[in-house]
């Protein structure tokens, strides 16, 4: 039976995404949804965007826009570099890119403008970097940015009611527009947590591989979560995303 991976940001943690490739042995026939986020933080950005074009060549892969795709994408197109990216793991990706010849750099470019701003499977599965406002759903979004940015319906999940469910009226009709909502963007770092988190129907998948935790891929079906090593350790001497 085939098997769907829902793997969370990299940040530019390239051996973490080899070691979590490994482990999960994809076989032809298995998805692999990555959550977006690729880049910035540790120090092979480029050299995560290149595997992952490989994989995409071996694989049914899907690939969504994070907020630091987006930007990494405004400059690879040719755009000033933003303080605000910079300062948030920029500065690592645009070294990893100074050795890539301009060729390469504009098949990186073209990697990016194929991104999805999100997705739906056959299960009525919705995989999004972050969330959406909308309650008709994302395709209806007004603001795009909320694809990449928004962390009201991560926020809305956690203050659910652990009894209601998808089928009660209480329960918020941005959620039940599906089965399940898969999200990363938030780190579960964040909470105390270091693996994959559920609240209501919605998953969490960003479990700070940028910063002090490790990356993980979340099997939708049996739910089993497959993790890298703590990435700080892969990149000893690197700050990645950490202050």
């Amino acid at each position: 039976m085939s098997r769907t991976f829902a793997i969370g940001d990299i940040h530019g943690a390239y051996r973490a995404l080899q070691q979590i490739i490994e482990r999960i042995r994809p076989k032809t026939g298995d998805r692999l949804v990555f959550l977006g986020d690729y880049v910035d933080g540790w120090s092979e950005s480029a050299e995560t965007i290149a595997y992952m074009m490989e994989l995409e060549q071996r694989y049914d892969c899907i690939f969504l826009r994070g907020n630091h795709d987006a930007w990494c994408e405004s400059w690879l197109a040719g755009e000033p570099a933003l303080d605000l990216w910079l300062q948030h793991g920029g500065m690592a990706t645009v070294a990893s890119y100074e050795k890539l010849s301009q060729e390469k750099r504009l098949q990186h470019l073209a990697f990016f403008r194929r991104m999805r701003q999100f997705y739906t499977d056959e299960h009525n599965r919705l995989y999004i970097h972050a969330g959406f406002a909308s309650m008709h759903g994302p395709e209806f979004e007004r603001y795009q940015y909320n694809y990449m940015w928004d962390r009201t319906l991560w926020e809305m999940a956690l203050s659910l009611n652990p009894k209601l469910k998808t089928t009660d009226v209480q329960y918020p009709k941005r959620l039940r527009l599906f089965h399940e909502i898969i999200i990363g963007h938030t780190p579960t770092t964040n909470y105390g947590e270091f693996r994959p988190m559920q609240a209501g129907n919605v998953w969490n998948v960003d479990t700070g591989a940028g910063f002090a935790g490790k990356l993980s891929a979340l099997e939708l079906r049996s739910r089993d979560c497959t993790q890298s090593d703590t990435v700080m350790y892969l990149y000893p001497g690197e700050k990645g995303r950490n202050p």
